[in-house]
């Protein structure tokens, strides 16, 4: 090991260009292969808001998250659904899988939130669906 470190030492050019030659070859691999930082994949997500003035969280899951959960969860291709509820206010939040078609989800949720909508108290105010993009 201490003839290599010697010999080293000893042939600094040498070193020096097999340690450009490294370093070259090492850049011009990482420009070369193909990667992507950021793929041309969709991934749609949506956010169905329920509003209804002074009604408590348990009556919010009870009531606007458990029949609007009911409705949606009939939709294809639905990878994850996350509802929250809260003092006078519930959401559902939707994520589908990769490569579905946004707009066919997107007219799916409504059709469903609409369906949902006859099950939900009368002094709810309109559903509002949301895409995130």
């Amino acid at each position: 090991m201490n003839g290599l470190i010697d010999w080293a030492l000893v042939h600094k050019r040498t070193m020096t260009l097999l340690f450009l030659l490294l370093l070259t070859s090492g850049l011009s691999a990482w420009l070369s292969i193909p990667k992507e930082a950021e793929p041309d994949i969709t991934i749609p997500y949506i956010y169905v808001s329920i509003s209804h003035p002074g009604i408590s969280p348990e009556d919010a899951e009870r009531m606007l998250v458990r029949p609007m959960e009911n409705e949606l969860k009939a939709i294809q291709g639905i990878r994850e659904m996350t509802a929250n509820a809260g003092q006078g206010h519930a959401s559902v939040t939707l994520e589908f899988v990769a490569g579905f078609d946004p707009d066919k989800a997107l007219a799916d949720v409504r059709d469903k939130v609409n369906l949902a909508k006859a099950k939900l108290p009368d002094e709810t105010r309109e559903p509002t669906v949301h895409p995130i993009t």
